[in-house]
């Protein structure tokens, strides 16, 4: 077997969280809504250009996600490589999306976010310079050990 690279990430949440992550992956990061098989549960997937790259599956009761701060799942992230970092934070700051930065010497700008239903996301800008970010060396709060 050989690897052949990601494909999609999958979110679960219940059917009332649909519309607000749609909405976010929407506006952060231009997904559309596209075709999905039908499915004995509801949900959808977001799509890159032709790919579907974030499926959201309603799989949970009302109330069974708990959106807070406190991790306890084994997954920590997703993390995505990205261009345009200036752009793209001018865009979270405007749509009011809370977030974190990191600026490691020779792994880049970093930025880290929740979505609606909790899940972080980072953004790697390899070789970006942002002007108005935080200092090389900044370490965001998300990733330090508590």
């Amino acid at each position: 077997m050989k690897f052949g690279g990601f494909l999609h990430l999958n979110i679960r949440c219940s059917q009332s969280d649909l519309p607000a992550i749609e909405k976010f992956y929407g506006e952060v990061l231009g997904l559309k809504k596209g075709y999905r098989p039908d499915f004995k549960f509801g949900g959808v997937w977001l799509y890159d250009g032709e790919d579907p790259i974030v499926h959201v599956s309603a799989r949970f009761p009302e109330g069974y996600v708990a959106k807070t701060d406190k991790h306890s799942g084994s997954v920590d992230h997703i993390a995505f490589k990205a261009s345009g970092a200036a752009e793209f934070r001018k865009l979270l700051k405007k749509l009011g999306v809370t977030f974190e930065e990191q600026n490691i010497p020779n792994a880049g700008y970093q930025v880290f976010l929740h979505d609606p239903v909790g899940t972080k996301l980072e953004f790697n800008f390899l070789n970006e310079a942002v002007p108005d970010a935080v200092p090389s060396g900044t370490t965001a709060t998300t990733n330090l050990v508590v």
